[in-house]
């Protein structure tokens, strides 16, 4: 099993002994297994919701105490919410249904406790940090259980609690046993011995009310019994963590000091855990002590004022204004300087015919612009660390060593950075939670890649020892995906190879950056009165939806209507003034790209199975299956349908059509390009695909092959997108000479690249590198077991 779990990370390990020890109802038999993430620990066929709280709302960074009344306040008032879902839940056998009712289990839990901690000024492998973490979770479960007690003198006991009133009430004086930090010969009917609560390392007040709220459980639950037989777990809370602001989820540390944050209006940028102001001021720092260590990790976000590389050198070695601006707003969000200057952010003219770089020469792997222009690598160093930053914090001016462990993160953070959370510290963590959970716990415990099979085997008996219920290990560089983990260049051979092929390939936000830079911001476009555009019919779940679009003469969308026939008044009027919100944004110059981000995945009715369109076959709501046929007609988005284009073509046309392909790629398409092309969303969805098929059609009548045809059928131009064309353009485009192009024009980057592309900036920013199975966007982080997507905050698991 050890050499397994260092190989590949699986499988995890339950600790059955320990786990029916703590067992509250074993007159209903063994509990034999969990959920995939690990957290929910009961009997077969048995179910349970979740929720958590917020534990860095309830801290006040003036006074630096926790709110131990609101946070009580809190648990009841979630407690008896969570008891009202058992009988609004909906199951998926009626077994797990009646034995749900029979037992009414539940899974409160809580979030953002790295981040808690790190505002405390309190390390996550620190005494102190675990005798917190210990009090917090005593007063979650306590709390939780004198709730269900007070229920119960309500409305009676769970229906199973007569059989097993003795093991539940042995289970609840082991859990006060804990918050009072008893001696192993106290404890009843454990084979192992848990660890209590520490009264020397936790702040007084939080030990007095832990204390008090398991007298509480135990002293009403003899009264009246227990409306449920569990009340607590900790899951990996990443799509609910998400939507709460939480930096950190269930028991985790933070997995990286800085990350990117998306604009509404469209990119990134970069800021700083909102943890770490507050921790620098709670260890005494002063604000302006404050922001040289901030922008240490995050950077200046400008090179005004930068050594060496600024924006007087740079013009005093050709730079042009424009030039010198482009590389200021890449600046902002980049991770180096050679991801503003190359000439997708400069621009090609300006690298080849001002800077007189041919494109043979930095178009090579590894090619330096800043370097070919006469900077030193010391000179770009320095000037990177002043434009973007370490990502982290170690070595940042003014911050003392002994108070690195507080910013200490999974992985080693930032491009200096060297220290990380040992597996032993998330395992001590992990001790110090489980005596007072009614399940388990979802978490991963990070090993580095140096570790042995050895160091799993320990891990393994110490997570016995400790009295914990499951673990899961992690050893970086165990999967084919995983998070980068340094940046040092010589220290980590996947980041110095990532940073090299980062070098030599195409940024794939380039073509989106070039469109949001054509949208003039806070000048309205307005639309021909005469215009294009295609209405689509189809049916959502039984209703029908009409949308009908709007388009500017180079095609782009500029306005969109909706119609549901058989709705209600309130819901086509809030629905229409939903359309003419959106359509003042685009002919304001809002990119589509993010109503599409934004609005796709929205769940909500009508919603299900699509009828009448060519690619959308199902959709959460009536937004998302909008926005998915916007994206799918304007943006060429074929992932976000379930049908592919490809996927309507016979497979001879597919053939033929990746042969033309090849074709194009070896040498320029013959042709005219008409001056007005008909827009992409005119060609659409259907358009395209309609063309292909209408030539193979034609080929076969004929008696020829798609790949035999030399010009493209009447109707179509010999475009790679076959738009079409009427009979008097496409007669005047044979006749007439081929005009030389008078804008050059960028290339797209090739989709291996542009693949290769997005897991390198992933992971880079501490991602996986894996795409959400949900959104499709590269933003998954490891959560608990489990993993969760930071753009539309789905799990591979439990929330």
């Amino acid at each position: 099993i050890a050499r397994t779990s260092w190989q590949c990370a699986d499988p995890g390990l339950q600790y059955h002994t320990t786990i029916n020890d703590w067992h509250t109802c074993p007159a209903g038999g063994e509990i034999r297994a969990s959920n995939p993430c690990s957290e929910y620990m009961f009997l077969d066929d048995t179910a349970c919701n979740l929720a958590s709280i917020n534990l860095a709302a309830l801290y006040d960074k003036n006074t630096k105490t926790f709110d131990v009344e609101g946070y009580l306040h809190a648990i009841g008032i979630w407690t008896t919410i969570l008891e009202i879902s058992v009988v609004m839940a909906q199951f998926p056998s009626p077994s797990i249904a009646e034995l749900s009712y029979q037992y009414r289990t539940l899974g409160l839990g809580y979030a953002n406790l790295g981040t808690l901690l790190m505002i405390m000024g309190l390390a996550y492998d620190s005494e102190e940090g675990r005798a917190v973490a210990a009090a917090l979770s005593a007063l979650l479960s306590g709390e939780a259980y004198a709730q269900s007690a007070r229920m119960a003198a309500e409305l009676g006991p769970f229906l199973r609690y007569s059989e097993n009133a003795e093991h539940m009430l042995r289970v609840i004086r082991n859990h006060r046993r804990a918050a009072n930090n008893a001696g192993g010969a106290e404890y009843e009917g454990l084979r192992t011995i848990p660890h209590g609560i520490d009264p020397a390392r936790c702040p007084a007040y939080l030990l007095e009310a832990a204390k008090a709220s398991w007298d509480r459980a135990l002293e009403l639950g003899k009264a009246h019994g227990y409306r449920n037989a569990q009340v607590t777990a900790i899951a990996p809370t990443g799509t609910i963590g998400l939507l709460m602001d939480c930096d950190t989820t269930g028991v985790e540390p933070d997995f990286a000091l800085v990350k990117f944050k998306k604009l509404a209006g469209g990119g990134y940028f970069k800021i700083i855990n909102q943890s770490v102001p507050p921790a620098l001021a709670a260890l005494g720092y002063t604000p302006a002590q404050i922001e040289v260590i901030v922008a240490y990790a995050t950077g200046r976000k400008t090179l005004s004022g930068a050594p060496g590389i600024n924006p007087e050198t740079l013009k005093a070695k050709g730079f042009t204004q424009e030039a010198v601006t482009a590389a200021e707003d890449a600046v902002k969000t980049s991770l180096n300087l050679e991801g503003v200057f190359n000439p997708w952010i400069l621009g090609k003219d300006f690298v080849e015919k001002t800077l007189r770089i041919p494109e043979s020469t930095w178009s090579l792997p590894g090619f330096s612009l800043l370097k070919h222009i006469g900077y030193t690598a010391q000179e770009i160093n320095d000037a990177e660390l002043y434009a973007c930053g370490t990502m982290g914090l170690e070595g940042a001016p003014g911050l003392k060593k002994e108070h690195y462990p507080v910013f200490d993160t999974a992985t080693p953070s930032g491009k200096n950075g060297s220290r990380s959370i040992s597996w032993t510290a998330h395992i001590g963590m992990m001790a110090a939670v489980q005596p007072f959970i009614s399940g388990a716990i979802s978490k991963t415990i990070n090993m580095p890649n140096a570790s042995n099979y050895e160091d799993v085997k320990g891990a393994y008996l110490l997570a016995w020892k400790s009295c914990l219920k499951a673990v899961a290990l992690y050893r970086d560089g165990s999967k084919l995906s995983q998070p980068l983990s340094t940046f040092a260049p010589g220290v980590d051979p996947l980041a110095d190879t990532i940073n090299k092929v980062e070098r030599s390939l195409e940024s794939p936000s380039t073509a989106i950056q070039e469109r949001r830079k054509a949208s003039i911001r806070g000048i309205r476009k307005p639309l021909p009165n005469r215009r294009k555009g295609y209405t689509q019919k189809a049916k959502i779940g039984g209703h029908s939806i009409f949308i009908r679009t709007g388009e500017y003469e180079d095609g782009s969308l500029g306005e969109i209507f909706f119609d549901m026939y058989k709705e209600g008044a309130a819901f086509r009027s809030l629905l229409n003034s939903f359309a003419i919100a959106v359509s003042l944004g685009l002919q304001y110059g809002v990119p589509l790209e993010e109503y599409v981000d934004a609005f796709t995945f929205s769940r909500f009715e009508p919603n299900g199975v699509v009828q009448g369109h060519d690619y959308v076959k199902m959709s959460t709501s009536v937004i998302d299956y909008i926005f998915r046929d916007l994206a799918i007609s304007y943006l060429k988005r074929s992932d976000l349908g379930q049908i592919k284009p490809d996927d309507l073509l016979t497979t001879g046309t597919r053939n033929d059509t990746e042969q033309k392909r090849r074709a194009q790629d070896e040498k320029p398409a013959a042709g005219i390009k008409p001056q007005n092309p008909a827009p992409a969303g005119s060609a659409g969805n259907t358009r395209e695909t309609s063309g292909a098929l209408a030539d193979t059609a034609r080929n076969a009548a004929a008696g020829k092959s798609a790949s035999g045809q030399k010009t493209a059928p009447m109707g179509y131009d010999n475009t790679p997108t076959g738009r079409p064309v009427s009979a008097i353009q496409a007669a005047a485009a044979e006749s007439a000479p081929q005009p030389q192009p008078q804008v050059q024009v960028m290339e797209e980057p090739k989709a291996e690249q542009s693949e290769i592309m997005k897991i390198i900036q992933a992971r880079i920013k501490g991602y996986e590198g894996d795409p959400c199975s949900s959104c499709g966007s590269f933003t998954l982080v490891r959560n608990g077991t489990c993993m969760k997507c930071d753009t539309c905050g789905s799990t591979t698991g439990c929330s």
